[in-house]
This record gives structure tokens, sequence and C-alpha cells, in this order.
């Protein structure tokens, strides 16, 4: 039986590739599941300094399967709670992995395909790529990937899409601010992706892995005593650490920083 999720690392590059192509790489239970056992394992992989997410064949991910969907309106409310809950774990996971996270999407993503995206710290999107939250349609809503569809687009913009249902392309998803940059074509997004990947690779992964915990930790917090004291401690903490230490001495060197092994 084929994988339901292809996995090589190479270069310091974990790539991630949902291989359902006959769904469009939607999900189901199982895949929900080893999706989350994969980031678990990449995040504790100190050969792995990036992760990229891919979709096999012509789509990104079409969101839940529907067989998925048809088994689960004959499940229990509690049933019903536990997958939801596997499925908010899935999401979480991707949003906090230490590693610097890359969404290529070279096709549609739908419901939680969408979520998938808006996960990522990073998103590129081929010509073909298109975006909805679907939800609505099915009499549903987008309530796991939600906090982090608002926390890529905001809140406005997300009630649009939501409540709508519609379809947008990958040049308004840039507009939004869901997709980073839009690419030419296939070709392009491919050689975008791994030019990031090889920058983030470069850099020391305890240093980027506290830069996505400074980011959450700031964001949309007041300014004031609290938050100044957090990042001082913060940038402090850093110096002193042997990757602080490691590049500003190289800096100071005139030499490429030799990065002390880390998760």
């Amino acid at each position: 039986m084929e994988s339901s999720i292809l996995t090589e690392c190479s270069d310091g590059v974990a790539r991630i590739t949902l291989n359902r192509p006959q769904v469009h790489n939607a999900f189901d239970d199982a895949l929900i599941a080893r999706l989350t056992q994969e980031l678990e394992q990449i995040a504790a992989d100190a050969g792995a300094r990036v992760v990229e997410l891919r979709g096999e064949g012509r789509s990104f991910c079409a969101g839940a399967d529907l067989n998925w969907m048809k088994r689960m309106a004959d499940y229990s409310h509690a049933e019903n709670l536990t997958d939801a809950k596997a499925l908010a774990k899935m999401l979480d996971t991707l949003h906090a992995c230490p590693k610097p996270t890359i969404a290529v999407v070279q096709g549609p993503a739908y419901g939680g395909g969408v979520g998938l995206a808006a996960c990522c710290d990073i998103t590129l999107a081929g010509p073909r790529a298109a975006f909805s939250l679907s939800e609505v349609r099915l009499g549903l809503t987008p309530a796991t990937i939600s906090p982090f569809v608002v926390a890529a687009i905001g809140a406005r913009e997300t009630r649009r899409l939501s409540l709508t249902g519609e379809r947008i392309d990958a040049k308004e998803a840039h507009r939004l601010g869901l997709v980073h940059e839009l690419l030419a074509d296939e070709q392009a997004l491919d050689a975008r992706a791994g030019e990031l990947s090889a920058l983030l690779a470069g850099y020391g992964p305890q240093t980027l892995a506290e830069m996505k915990s400074l980011i959450a930790a700031v964001a949309d917090r007041p300014i004031g005593p609290e938050l100044h004291a957090e990042t001082a401690r913060r940038i402090a903490t850093q110096r002193t650490m042997p990757e602080g230490r490691e590049g500003v001495a190289a800096f100071l060197e005139k030499r490429r920083p030799a990065w002390p092994p880390s998760v």
C-alpha cells in the first residue's frame, strides 16, 4: 500500500509531501495521525533544519476526505470531539514546529488545506494555486483552522471568506497576505523553495527556533514595561548562547559561522 505521506531529508531540508493525489491530498484520520508523527520526529531531528510541505499531483490539499466525512456523520459527539482534537493537534504541531516551515502550494488548497498554508512560516504559491474556506457549503465551520487563518489574514478577511466560501486565486491570496510570494510557474516555485530552504538551513537552528518563539511571544501584546522586560531577557540570553557567541565572533573575524550542533 502506497504511503499517504512521503518524507525525505537532504542537506538539512525535510520535504513532506502529501501523497493522496487521487483524492486531491484530502486528509482523513490516518493522514492526520501520520503527519503529526512526521512533524514531531522532524522537530526532534538535529539533521533537519527546514521543513517544506508539499502536495503530490495537481492539488495541494482539498481539506477533509469525503469518505472520512461520511464516517464522521455517524459518529457521536464524543467521537467527533476526539477527531477534531486530533486535527487541532496536527495544525498546532505544524504551527509550533521549531524549524522554519515552507508551504509550497502548487495547486488548489481548500478548507483544511488553507489551514496548512496558514500554519507555515512562509507560503509560496504557483499560478494554479487557489484557496477557499469551503466549509460553509457543507453546513460546517472552519473551526480548527480559524485561529491560524485569522493570524495570517486578519479577522475581517477571514469572516468574508468563511461566510461566502468563495474561491480566490493565488494573486488575491497574495494580496491578503496568505501567500508571501507568487511565482510565475511550477519551475520557478520549486526554485524559490529551494533557494529559501538553502538560506534558512545555513542559519543557526537554535536561533531560528528562538526567532519563532520570540514572534509568538510578542505578537498582539501591548508595548510596555512587561514586554520590554521580556524582550531584554530574550536578547541577553541569546547573546550568551553558543550560537549567539559564534555568530558575533564570526562577523568580527570576517568568516562564516560554524554553528554548534543543536536540535
